[in-house]
């Protein structure tokens, strides 16, 4: 049986792009910018998405296209013989588990919140009471396994059609409607009374800003959101590799689901700040943001019903495009690895993550008092072993196998991402990628570490 793949150019940088754009672009990058002096740190992030993020999202890509596998054989069709780099892809099937075995709940929230503005419950409970929404969600266990369970089998279903027909075919309309909505959203705020303050907040270089907060902070903060963003370091990238053509270079694909990650997390703040400032908010930072702070003001707004339905859409989407691409991955590794039907891997992955999801759900409820890692709470334990530790950790593995002698090595990674039309990986960048990028990655999984 040959090997999946995608059926246009278009439906891969969508479905990648799907991937990468998750919950983060949404509350933590618009939050942040305004945090860390504005324009200055939307700046210094794009270009550590240019120096740190591309070439680590090309890497990953050259390894799945190289090989046409999943993470474990796509390592081991490409490792030096006697070598051990395969072992680290089952940690990348791991993180992909973990990161599910929350991310779905909290997907979860999103469409609870949809279906709230939709059916126009917030209308009846009063502007001063919309932060026990959440609170009270947190505390029902049914209707959070409820959503969970929506997300999770709805996911599932998708990636039964198949590649093409499944979850290239769902994620074109999907993420269509996002970018349609996104920009709808947007220009509604900006017509709010006020809104010019929420944007010079956003945008403006404020250098008090960067004073206050202290240009190594800034600097820090930027390069971890540019790295973080894209989701690197567990394979989740690298099977839609192993799908895609040799038509077009890998850089050139990176840029383009960079550019597509940066759109949605630059365009959110502009929904998110005239919004915060026309109602005399406080942009928090985080959840609160999303589910006490936004509510409040579509509750008090002419129309906030609809605009608030058309929030949590785009939220809804947002993160269930994250949630089919990373079940393609459990699902194409199980097929791989176990030479199961894509039907058997849909259907014990889906039991699996129903039941691997609870922990999360019940964390906030009838497990309250459950401390995994230090005072963490189930989903903040399963985050912080995901993100401080597989994914920086996972990247640089993914990094030293591509440019050193002991694993794939530079001219084999460079021939790969050069195949095809379109911007070119330069020769020239070879000791960047050797000596400079890796101390950069370090330097992100001491930073989380400490964090």
């Amino acid at each position: 049986m040959g090997r999946d793949s995608f059926k246009s150019r278009i439906g891969f940088i969508l479905v990648s792009a799907g991937c990468a754009i998750g919950i983060g672009n949404v509350w933590k990058f618009p939050y942040l910018a305004g945090q860390n002096g504005g324009g200055i740190f939307v700046l210094l992030y794009l270009f550590f998405l240019v120096i740190m993020g591309i070439p680590v999202l090309t890497m990953e890509l050259a390894v799945g296209r190289a090989s046409r596998q999943s993470a474990v054989l796509g390592y081991k069709k490409l490792e030096p013989k006697g070598s051990w780099w395969h072992i680290h892809g089952w940690f990348c099937i791991l993180g992909c588990y973990l990161l599910m075995m929350y991310y779905t709940t909290v997907s979860g929230w999103m469409l609870s919140y949809f279906v709230k503005f939709l059916t126009g419950s917030f209308a009846t409970i009063g502007i001063e009471n919309t932060d026990s929404v959440f609170g009270n969600m947190l505390a029902n266990p049914t209707e959070m396994t409820i959503a969970m369970a929506v997300t999770v089998i709805a996911g599932f279903l998708v990636c039964s059609l198949g590649v093409q027909k499944g979850l290239e075919r769902i994620s074109k309309y999907m993420m269509g409607a996002l970018l349609v909505l996104i920009v709808v959203l947007a220009i509604h705020s900006m017509l709010l009374p006020r809104a010019s303050e929420g944007l010079l907040f956003y945008l403006k270089p404020s250098v008090e800003n960067i004073r206050s907060v202290g240009f190594g902070n800034v600097v820090s903060a930027a390069m971890n959101q540019a790295f973080f963003t894209l989701s690197l370091g567990i394979a989740a990238m690298e099977i839609f590799g192993s799908y895609m053509s040799d038509s077009f270079t890998l850089t050139g694909e990176a840029i383009r689901i960079c550019a597509l990650d940066t759109f949605v997390a630059i365009v959110a703040g502009l929904i998110i700040f005239p919004a915060c400032f026309s109602y005399g908010v406080e942009p928090g930072a985080g959840p609160a943001l999303i589910f006490l702070t936004l509510p409040k003001i579509f509750v008090g707004m002419p129309g906030g019903q609809l605009w608030g339905a058309l929030f949590f859409l785009f939220m809804t989407f947002a993160s269930f495009s994250t949630v089919i691409t990373v079940f393609e991955n459990l699902i194409s590794t199980s097929m791989d690895n176990f030479g199961w039907s894509r039907r058997k891997s849909v259907l014990i992955n889906c039991i699996f993550i129903l039941i691997a999801s609870m922990p999360c759900v019940l964390g906030y409820n009838l497990w309250s008092n459950v401390h995994l890692i230090g005072a963490r709470d189930v989903l903040d334990s399963e985050d912080y072993i995901v993100s401080n530790l597989l994914l920086p950790i996972g990247s640089l593995i993914y990094l030293l196998f591509c440019v050193t002698k002991f694993g794939w090595g530079f001219e084999n990674y460079e021939k790969e991402c050069n195949k095809g039309e379109g911007v070119r990986l330069s020769h020239g960048l070879k000791p960047y990628f050797q000596y400079v990028l890796p101390v950069l990655i370090l330097v992100i999984i001491v930073q989380s570490l400490i964090g």
